[in-house]
This record gives structure tokens, sequence and C-alpha cells, in this order.
């Protein structure tokens, strides 16, 4: 059942992922420091997770690891653009990387975490040094966006429960219909059509590294 609580916390959310989705790119610079504590809090949990075992932020080390690790992301994020790109852009890689091991079925451990790792690297070095950063963020911001509506309307729905939400929220999706990976990719390449056409007006970011 839904309480009023929780449908308030969802609409909020489901605000927030469509305007991440559809103009993320025109928010980026003021958000690229919380999306490298998000992204880098959830890869270092997830890194004790995948070397000791254990649920997501079940343990006590799991979540100062994570803290750790968001804060430094964060942190670098604020500083240097170059850099806060390039965290952020390996932290959405290895959430590729580790979000297509789990849709195959394969949990988070140690093997998960190094094909996440490799794809993290692949991506964000290859971000930097191809000059990709637009592309990368438009990308980013539209599926993460993307995944944020789509995980709210699997709580609302009763799907998932908020507490579950990041653990399994891509299987419990395929396990009650194919159509939420339908919908979640569809919802994310129209953001990136709605932000490759706004963002031809908005050019904020600094001249180019090489």
């Amino acid at each position: 059942m839904v309480t009023f609580e929780l449908l308030c916390m969802g609409i909020i959310a489901f605000l927030v992922g469509a305007a991440l989705c559809f103009n993320g790119y025109r928010w980026f610079l003021a958000l690229l420091p919380l999306l490298g504590f998000v992204y880098g809090f959830g890869m270092g949990a997830q890194t004790i997770q995948a070397l000791f075992g254990g649920g997501l932020f079940s343990t006590a080390t799991s979540l100062v690891v994570g803290l750790i690790v968001g804060l430094v992301f964060g942190f670098l994020s604020y500083l240097f653009y170059i850099i806060g790109v390039a965290l952020v852009a390996g932290a959405f890689g290895y959430s590729l990387g580790v979000g297509f091991m789990n849709l195959i079925g394969i949990d988070l451990n140690l093997l998960t975490w190094i094909v996440g790792v490799i794809t993290g690297l692949v991506v964000g070095l290859g971000t930097v040094l191809l000059n990709l950063q637009k592309w990368v963020i438009i990308a980013l911001t539209s599926f993460t966006g993307a995944g944020v509506i789509i995980g709210t309307l699997l709580v609302l729905l009763g799907v998932i429960t908020p507490g579950n939400l990041s653990a399994n929220a891509v299987r419990a999706a395929l396990s009650d219909s194919f159509l939420w990976l339908v919908f979640f990719v569809v919802l994310g390449v129209l953001g990136v059509i709605s932000q490759v056409i706004s963002s031809q007006r908005t050019n904020w970011e600094p001249q180019p590294t090489r």
C-alpha cells in the first residue's frame, strides 16, 4: 500500500528524474559534485560487497567506504571539471558493466566487480581522451534520469520496496515485465534526443583539452 509520504516522495523523485532525463546537460555543471558523490558512494559500497560479501549497505564498513569514496569523488568533481567528468563517466561505466552482469543473472561478486571496473576505466578514459564529454554527459543524465523514473514507478506500483531499489531494480523490473526494460531504453533515448536539441543553445563547457 502506498502511503501519503511515499507518494509525495515518489512525485518529487519522478519530477527530478524527468528534469535530469530531458534537461540534465543544462544543469550538469551544478549537479557534477552531487553526481560524483552518488556514484562514488555506490561504487565504494559495492566494492566492499564484492570483495567481502554481504548485502549492499548492510555493513558499517560498506557504508563508511562508500561515504569516503563518495566524498572524494564529489570534492574532486567540485574542484576540477575534467577530473569530475572522468570520475562520473567512469562510475557510470562501472554501473553499466555491473548492470549488464545483473541483467544476465549474475549477482554482484568479484567477477562482476572486475567487469564493472574495466568498463568504468574504458568509459572514463575514453571520454577524456576522445573529448566526448558533452555526449557522455547527455547519455549519462538521460539514462540516469530514466532509471530514477523507472525506479520510482516500480516502488509506487509495489513491484519492489524502497529498500531493495538499489539492489535488484533491474531484475525485479524484468521479472515483472520485459516492457519495463523497453520503457527504460525508450525513455533514455528520448532524453538523449531532447538534450541534443536543447544543448545546441547551451555552451557552458570549458574549451576542449586537445
